[in-house]
């Protein structure tokens, strides 16, 4: 399993991809918990996680 500097340091690789605009708006988004665990729960997301964690 991905140690949270592992996590960190993808995440970062992510977001520095993503315009500036888009930054905005997934920032917003994660700092809204119940919006965030709403969309972390669909299933896209959790098979996108999964792949970004190496199937684990």
């Amino acid at each position: 399993m991905p140690t949270n500097d592992d996590q960190k340091k993808l995440l970062d690789s992510l977001m520095s991809q993503l315009s500036a605009e888009d930054r905005k708006k997934l920032d917003s988004v994660l700092a809204d918990k119940s919006a965030a665990e709403k969309i972390l729960s669909t299933p896209e997301a959790k098979q996108l996680l999964q792949k970004l964690t190496g199937g684990k």
